[in-house]
């Protein structure tokens, strides 16, 4: 289990998952499993070292709102109360850019901007969640 605060996940947004999947192929030996990303209804890719999971990535192309967003990596961060977390960021200046999601067998996630505009995930690992 990964502990209150510190990095848990990362993924890659990206509008060449091919050229991205063969780039860390070649460059760190990563292979890839799939599954749907029921947020998109397209494929989200999770990046393999051997037998451990060590990031995802997904094409931002058709998904609305990310026409303007560069090709880039997001991080997670585990939170041990995404709901209690998500409200004590609101009262240190955060905005929170997506409210606390579920996604089934992941966690709950929120999308935080810090006060100063750097944008940050925070998730409850489902594995941590009650």
């Amino acid at each position: 289990m990964t502990p209150h605060g510190h990095f848990h996940w990362n993924e890659l947004m990206t509008r060449d998952v091919a050229g991205a999947k063969a780039f860390y192929s070649d460059a760190l030996g990563w292979t890839y499993s799939e599954m749907p990303d029921p947020d998109t209804g397209s494929t989200y890719f999770i990046a393999m070292d051997g037998e451990l999971p060590v990031g995802g990535m997904f094409d931002i192309t058709n998904i609305p709102g990310m026409d303007q967003v560069p090709a880039s990596w997001m991080a997670y961060i585990a939170v041990d109360d995404i709901d209690a977390r998500v409200e004590k960021a609101k009262a240190g200046g955060a905005t929170i850019v997506r409210e606390p999601w579920d996604v089934p067998g992941v966690g709950r996630i929120a999308m935080v901007m810090q006060p100063d505009g750097a944008h940050i995930g925070w998730m409850t690992p489902a594995a941590e969640q009650g």
